[in-house]
């Protein structure tokens, strides 16, 4: 017979589980919302920047520029900006993206081009260096959605690396956010800049909304600015030096975009993740209190019989 107490501490074990998992994925919820007010707050000088671009782009065709962030050469060495998260408990989020990095690291092997790491999250660097794989630099992910700062820091140590000539170009393998349910591991070229990728597009911010008490997102595209400079505006620098001051927050600004797409992407599969722990715990709560009547039904059959046994007996 099954051991009543032994069923009851385990029916009480997995509803404190449950307790726990449901309390994740609302910290989880969350911390989504403030990502998408992190990516709304940005998008004001994330346009006028590209507004500005635009124009200086239209007025120079970046012809005979001699900038060293425009500047192709040889690739030799490729430096790789992971970006992975801190914690786990977050289904493959972590995974996809280590598993998408070595992929193009193997690729680059096959071709004679060298790699070096740059890596954010406490999960790849642990991957990264029990594989002893050569580093440049290491980041924690911020407790909270990264901001322009943390951007910052990172995007100079990249055009530091870049400048110096020890990487030839740099990807950003980050994971781009879809849906609650759905996030794509994703591979970019950060440097140096394609000419043809400075140009405006319609961009896409998320917005997390609830509809018949669960939660969805919606991805709606909003215009970006493309307006020209006025023919007649006269800069009181070279368009060459204003171009040049530009593009580093140009650079700066693409990474905090992937960097944010990353962050969602990781809370929206814990989410994800607590959402089915809990659903799971609920299930097996319910079988073990169903297995708990049978077995406490069985006893006290057990024990009338005994007891009508003991009564014919006399």
């Amino acid at each position: 017979m099954p051991n009543l107490k032994a069923i009851r501490d385990r029916i009480k074990s997995v509803k404190n589980t449950r307790k726990i998992t449901e309390a994740m994925r609302l910290v989880a919820a969350a911390k989504v919302r403030r990502a998408q007010e992190q990516v709304i707050g940005t998008r004001p000088f994330a346009d006028r920047l590209a507004q500005v671009l635009y124009g200086l782009a239209q007025r120079l065709q970046f012809e005979n520029l001699d900038l060293p962030l425009l500047q192709k050469r040889e690739v030799k060495t490729v430096g790789l900006l992971v970006i992975a998260g801190n914690r786990g408990l977050c289904g493959s989020y972590n995974a996809n993206v280590i598993k998408l990095a070595e992929t193009r690291a193997r690729e680059l092997t096959e071709q004679g081009i060298n790699c070096k790491y740059l890596i954010i999250g406490r999960k790849a660097i642990q991957y990264f260096q029990r594989r002893e794989v050569p580093t440049i630099n290491t980041y924690d992910n911020p407790e909270k959605i990264p901001t322009a700062n943390d951007a910052s820091v990172v995007a100079d140590e990249i055009l530091a690396s870049f400048l110096a000539g020890s990487v030839d170009r740099v990807e950003l393998v980050f994971t781009k956010f879809i849906s609650l349910i759905s996030s794509k591991p994703a591979i970019q070229t950060l440097l140096p800049l394609d000419p043809q990728g400075l140009e405006v597009h319609d961009d896409e911010i998320f917005r997390l909304t609830s509809k018949d008490g669960h939660w969805e997102v919606s991805r709606e595209t909003v215009p970006a600015p493309v307006k020209s400079l006025p023919r007649d505006m006269i800069f009181e620098q070279e368009p060459t030096q204003i171009l040049e001051a530009l593009l580093p927050l140009f650079l700066t600004n693409q990474l905090l975009r992937a960097w944010q797409e990353s962050s969602a992407s990781e809370l929206a599969s814990r989410m994800t993740a607590m959402s089915n722990a809990s659903d799971n715990a609920s299930d097996l709560a319910r079988k073990l209190t169903l297995s708990y009547n049978k077995a406490r039904q069985a006893a006290i059959t057990q024990e009338l019989l005994e007891v009508v046994g003991g009564a014919e007996a006399l």
